[in-house]
């Protein structure tokens, strides 16, 4: 029997992802606040550099954050190859799963994690995966 791997590319540097293929007004502001969060201490950590999993396995890419908001959101992207970055999961409501495309993602303010899962990785799942930070909903300005 022949095992196979996946590998996921997994990082939050600016190189292979890029402004230019966004299309939507939204995400871009969103991902441009991102890069300028340090000056207000809001900040994600996730595990860089490539991750191999056989396919078929459980995958888990981790998560955390750093924010003085009280509503923090946090979203998943996957950028394939040749590919322009697309919104995977977002985390709106804490304690929540989110599922989309077999992945899956719990928002957890008590650990201040959004770690994205998949329980059994394919080959067409190899890609540059980004986690994100957004607090930019006012209070007072939600639908109930």
């Amino acid at each position: 029997m022949e095992t196979r791997f996946v590998r996921l590319v997994y990082s939050r540097e600016q190189g292979p992802f890029s402004f230019a293929y966004m299309h939507s007004v939204t995400h871009s502001v969103l991902l441009i606040i991102l890069i300028f969060r340090g000056t207000n201490g809001d900040s994600v950590n996730q595990t860089e550099g490539p991750v191999t999993v056989s396919e078929g396995a459980l995958m888990t890419l981790n998560c955390t954050y750093q924010t003085a908001s009280s509503a923090p959101y946090l979203f998943w992207y996957v950028q394939h190859l040749n590919k322009a970055p697309q919104l995977l999961l977002k985390g709106l409501t804490a304690d929540k799963k989110v599922e989309h495309e077999g992945f899956q993602a719990t928002l957890v303010k008590r650990d201040s994690s959004f770690h994205l899962q998949k329980q059994a990785v394919q080959t067409s799942d190899s890609a540059v995966y980004y986690c994100a930070l957004s607090d930019t909903v006012m209070e007072g300005c939600r639908g109930s």
